[in-house]
């Protein structure tokens, strides 16, 4: 089969790699119809990350059909259409009860790797997978875009509201632009703010937040951008900031913002960033956030507004790729010549 592998900075190949099989009694094998590049696997693939040549990619979201099943699988069976979350809660340990299931307890190995490949082995399916009625052959492309947003992107913008307390009539501040802020604003739209200001320079990502559901754009940065903030929330500052790109100058951002007594949530991968405790102390600010609970959304919220029309998180996919094309995918997003790289891997 076909995989796509982290060759070096700058550079994705696709070899020939041994079919994946059946190791555990909780294993999934799926047949990848769909799967995407995330801002996360740019880490990597711009900058080096010290990760080693020629390695598994870090791709984590899928849509797919199953194709085998372990002993202890029961919830899905060969040839049913399923979500294949990127992390792989249990269901049933505190933190999953609790509705945490990106920190699992029941395992360590709670998050995909290579899922940029026509194959993968799902681990701990049981109760991760989300089930899909029908066939992708039943949805239209924009339909199977939203689908494999609830792999990640769609989950985590909403992770982010939910973790920030996001409720009726509360002025929000999203910073970051990319797939995971434009859900960020589906999903503070969703949960009732009343005003929605995205921190975006970009023409064509201010054009889609709005779309979305944003109130305003602020293009500054640094003392500026909050200053414009200030102003725009009528001199509070924001009651719940969604931090979604996870980098210092993002972080400095968001504390910038937010009002005091308000809260952050904070979904961007974290990279490389120094936080002061007394940064949040002296304000009263709640900071929280993680990994997502995509199974949990998926199932309880996200899956039903994607089928009903409710959203459209799946045009955060600007341009499609197969997966012969993966390293365009990546250098395009590298370039922001895309918001999010979709690729079609099998019909």
């Amino acid at each position: 089969m076909k995989k796509a592998i982290f060759e070096k900075a700058g550079k994705m190949s696709v070899v020939e790699a041994p079919m994946p099989t059946i190791e555990k009694d909780d294993d999934v094998i799926i047949k990848v119809v769909r799967t995407c590049v995330c801002g996360s696997d740019l880490w990597a693939y711009s900058a080096g990350d010290a990760k080693e040549a020629h390695s598994e990619n870090t791709g984590h979201e899928a849509i797919g059909i199953v194709e085998e099943v372990g002993a202890a699988i029961t919830t899905v069976k060969k040839g049913d259409f399923v979500i294949a979350p990127f992390t792989h809660g249990c269901g049933h340990c505190p933190a999953c009860l609790a509705g945490f299931d990106g920190v699992c307890q029941d395992h360590s190995d709670n998050f995909t790797n290579g899922n940029q490949a026509e194959y993968i082995r799902f681990q701990h399916g049981q109760w991760a997978l989300v089930k899909v009625p029908g066939q992708p052959e039943d949805y239209s492309e924009g339909m199977l875009k939203s689908l494999l947003t609830l792999a990640d992107v769609m989950a985590t913008g909403y992770h982010a509201a939910v973790t920030a307390h996001v409720g009726a009539g509360d002025k929000v501040v999203v910073v970051g632009d990319g797939a995971v802020g434009q859900c960020a604003v589906i999903a503070a739209k969703m949960l009732g703010a009343s005003q929605i200001i995205i921190m975006s320079r970009h023409a064509d990502r201010q054009k889609m937040a709005l779309d979305f559901g944003a109130t305003d754009f602020v293009a500054e940065r640094g003392q500026e951008g909050i200053q414009k903030v200030v102003e725009l929330t009528g001199g509070t500052g924001a009651d719940a900031v969604l931090e979604c790109v996870g980098a210092q100058a993002s972080t400095d951002q968001a504390f910038g913002v937010v009002r005091p007594g308000g809260r952050i949530g904070r979904v961007g991968l974290p990279h490389g960033e120094k936080m002061d405790p007394a940064a949040t102390f002296y304000r009263n600010i709640t900071l929280a956030g993680g990994p997502a609970s995509v199974t949990t959304y998926d199932k309880e919220v996200l899956l039903k507004a994607v089928l009903d029309g409710a959203i459209e998180p799946g045009k955060v996919f600007t341009q499609e790729y197969t997966l012969d094309e993966i390293n365009a995918a990546y250098q395009d997003m590298a370039d922001r010549k895309t918001i999010k790289a979709y690729v079609k891997v099998s019909d």
